[in-house]
C-alpha cells in the first residue's frame, strides 16, 4: 500500500486554507468529472480527488493525516504505525456525504469503519442543544490497569484560526484509571466535550483505552503472556525460577522434561476482574553460545555421549511416492 499526498493531488500548498482547498478541488472536479471530461484517467483521477478533499475539508482528518503525514512521502511503501492516533481528541462526525466504498486502502487504513474518525460514535436523537461527544485513545502502562491510578494526559484537538487554518490545540486533563480496565474499554468524562449552545448541556469525553507496548508481556484480554528464557538444564533437569508478575515476583517450578512453547499458567496472575485473568508463562530454551574451545567442547562431548536425534520422527516419511 502506497502513501497518498492528498495536498499534490489538489494541487494546494500544506499550510492552504479551507476556503484554498474547496476551491482547488471545485476546479478539478469540473475538470475531471467523468460525464465531462475527455481525459483517458478521469474515473480515476476525479475518484482520487474526491478522496483528497474528503480529509482534506474535515479539519480533524486533515490535522490527524498531517500529524501522520510528514513523515511519509507520495508513494512510499505505507503501513499506519501502531496507535498513530493515540492522544487525537476528535468529536467523531465522520463523512460528510461522501461513499466510503469508493476509496482506497490507504484510506481505509486511516479513516475507514473501524476509524475513530468514521461517525460510529455519533449519538442519535441528542438534543441540538446539547454539545456533541468528543473521543479519543489514550495509551496507558499495563501496570496502571493492574493497581489503578491517577495520571495526567494531553491531548491535541483541531481548531480553525482566523485565516482559516487547521491548527492543534492542546489540553491537560487529570484522569482516575480504573483499577482492571482493559484494551477498548473507555473511560467517560462528564461535561469535557464541546460546549453546548443556548445553555444547553456540554458533551461528554470518551476515552478509548489502549496498553502502552511492555517490555515483558503481551495482553491478550485479561490475560497476561510471559516468555521466559531456560537454560537447557534448567528444562532437563526442572528447576524453581523466580518470575516477574505485574504485583511482584513469584517463584514457580519448571517441571524436569519442559520443552520449549510449553505453558505454565499462574492463576489469577492477569488483570483485575471478576474473574481475574491468568498469567501464562511460555517457556523459551536458550543455548549457550559455541564462542570459545571450552564450550564447543562441551558440545561436541553431548553431541557423542548422548545420542540425541531431534528429528527421530521425521525418519520414517519419505515423501510422494
Amino acid at each position: 500500500m502506497e502513501f497518498k499526498d492528498y495536498y499534490s493531488i489538489l494541487g494546494v500548498a500544506k499550510d492552504a486554507t479551507q476556503e484554498d482547498i474547496k476551491r482547488a478541488y471545485r476546479k478539478l472536479a469540473r475538470k475531471f468529472h467523468p460525464d465531462v471530461s475527455k481525459e483517458a484517467d478521469a474515473e480515476a483521477r476525479f475518484k482520487e480527488l474526491n478522496e483528497a478533499n474528503e480529509v482534506l475539508k474535515d479539519p480533524e482528518k486533515r490535522a490527524a493525516y498531517d500529524q501522520l503525514g510528514s513523515q511519509w512521502q507520495a508513494g512510499q511503501e505505507f503501513r499506519p504505525p501502531p496507535d498513530w492516533d493515540a492522544g487525537f481528541e476528535f468529536s467523531g462526525g465522520g463523512f460528510t456525504g461522501a461513499d466510503a466504498r469508493q476509496f482506497s486502502d490507504f484510506f481505509e487504513s486511516l479513516f475507514g469503519t473501524h476509524s475513530p474518525f468514521s461517525g460510529a460514535h455519533a449519538r442519535p436523537g441528542r438534543s441540538r442543544l446539547r454539545g456533541e461527544d468528543h473521543h479519543a485513545k489514550i495509551l496507558i502502562r499495563l501496570e496502571d490497569s493492574f493497581q489503578g491510578a491517577q495520571r495526567n494526559i494531553q491531548l491535541q484537538m483541531p481548531e480553525m484560526d482566523a485565516q482559516g487554518r487547521v491548527k492543534l490545540r492542546s489540553r491537560t486533563l487529570n484522569i482516575r484509571i480504573p483499577k482492571g480496565i482493559g484494551a477498548g474499554q473507555k473511560i467517560r468524562l462528564s461535561g469535557q466535550g464541546e460546549s453546548g449552545s443556548a445553555g444547553g448541556a456540554p458533551g461528554d469525553l470518551y476515552l478509548e483505552i489502549e496498553f502502552e507496548p511492555h517490555s515483558l508481556f503481551q495482553v491478550e484480554g485479561r490475560d497476561l503472556h510471559l516468555m521466559l528464557p531456560l537454560a537447557p538444564w534448567e528444562a532437563a533437569l526442572g528447576a524453581q525460577i523466580q518470575v516477574p508478575t505485574l504485583g511482584g515476583r513469584l517463584e514457580m517450578k519448571v517441571p524436569a522434561g519442559s520443552q520449549s512453547g510449553q505453558k505454565l499458567r499462574l492463576k489469577g496472575r492477569g488483570l483485575p476482574g471478576q474473574p481475574p485473568g491468568d498469567q501464562y508463562v511460555v517457556l523459551k530454551i536458550v543455548n549457550p553460545p559455541a564462542d570459545n574451545a571450552r564450550t564447543r567442547e562441551l558440545y561436541q562431548r553431548m553431541q557423542q555421549e548422548l545420542q540425541f536425534n531431534p528429528r527421530a520422527d521425521w525418519e520414517h516419511y519419505s515423501g510422494a511416492a
